[in-house]
């Protein structure tokens, strides 16, 4: 069992930015395929990214491709999303989420946070 506590979220203006992250519970964190997910009012939740147990590898969507970065530290059991040029369009909910799989193709994950609100202003 995982549990997996986000904080970082805010309201910043269009142009800024923020960074999320998220603390997970567990001695097996370098295990777990981690991943950040987002949902917009009236939206389904879509996929943002993902990295590796290792942090070799990892994905991101063409939405936010070359605006945000993934990361984690296996020693302190944190994965964070760093999140520069934010847009309007960012405004989301974000969850963190740990998969026990290998792979950062994968959309479907075992363990979810609560979410943490971005708010992007105009």
């Amino acid at each position: 069992q995982v549990q997996l506590v986000e904080s970082g979220g805010g309201l910043v203006q269009a142009g800024g930015s923020l960074r999320l992250s998220c603390a997970a519970s567990g001695r097996t964190f370098s295990r777990y395929t981690m991943g950040w997910f987002r949902q917009a009012p009236g939206k389904e939740r879509e996929f943002v990214a993902a990295i590796s147990y290792s942090g070799s590898s990892t994905r991101y969507a063409d939405s936010v491709k070359g605006r945000f970065t993934i990361s984690r530290d296996n020693a302190k059991n944190t994965v964070d999303l760093q999140m520069n040029s934010l847009k309007p369009q960012d405004t989301a909910v974000y969850y963190c989420a740990a998969d026990r799989g290998v792979s950062v193709y994968k959309l479907i994950y075992d363990y979810w946070g609560q979410g943490t609100q971005v708010t992007v202003s105009s």
